[in-house]
């Protein structure tokens, strides 16, 4: 298999079945991976910050880093390669209250909360997550089948429609 490594405030879109996205150290982070299963294209974001207004200089730079520009242009290359919208299996994870202990800044929850309104105002569900806490996950998405591995903690599980199964490859 050939493992396509998406770091901090990035993006990489696959469509052949050798290729797996993965995603490492996700703190108060979001991995979102988008999978058609017709078409077998997939997409992984590494996304930091929540909304690029805050600085829209690297917004321009780096769209990635943010939710509001990251999002749309993940589904942009997605669909730009055969993907359709009602057809789309989302999973996520981070989100963790990583070194905000006391609840200060929030960044996690922040960006949990803005995939989900931009993902709902396009009319896309989220299937399976696993967000919050605080512990550092790593992901994967495997194109050949659509299996989305989440590794939190020293275990691994498949993350299907919100429940994780141990195991894998």
């Amino acid at each position: 298999m050939e493992q396509i490594v998406v770091g901090m405030a990035d993006c990489r879109v696959a469509d052949r079945p050798e290729q797996v996205l993965v995603t490492y150290a996700l703190g108060s982070c979001i991995g979102l991976a988008i999978y058609d299963p017709q078409t077998k294209v997939g997409g992984l974001l590494h996304f930091m910050l929540p909304d690029s207004t805050i600085d829209p200089e690297r917004g321009k730079a780096n769209p990635y880093m943010f939710a509001d520009t990251g999002i749309p242009l993940l589904l942009q290359q997605l669909s730009g390669r055969g993907a359709v919208k009602r057809r789309l299996v989302v999973r996520a994870a981070g989100g963790a209250q990583m070194l905000d202990q006391e609840n200060v800044f929030e960044i996690g929850k922040r960006n949990y909360l803005a995939m989900r309104k931009l993902l709902w105002k396009v009319g896309i569900l989220v299937h399976a997550e696993a967000v919050g806490g605080m512990r550092s996950r790593t992901v994967r998405l495997e194109l050949s089948t659509g299996r989305f591995w989440l590794s939190e903690g020293g275990e691994q599980t498949e993350l299907v429609a919100g429940v994780p199964r141990k195991g894998g490859s």
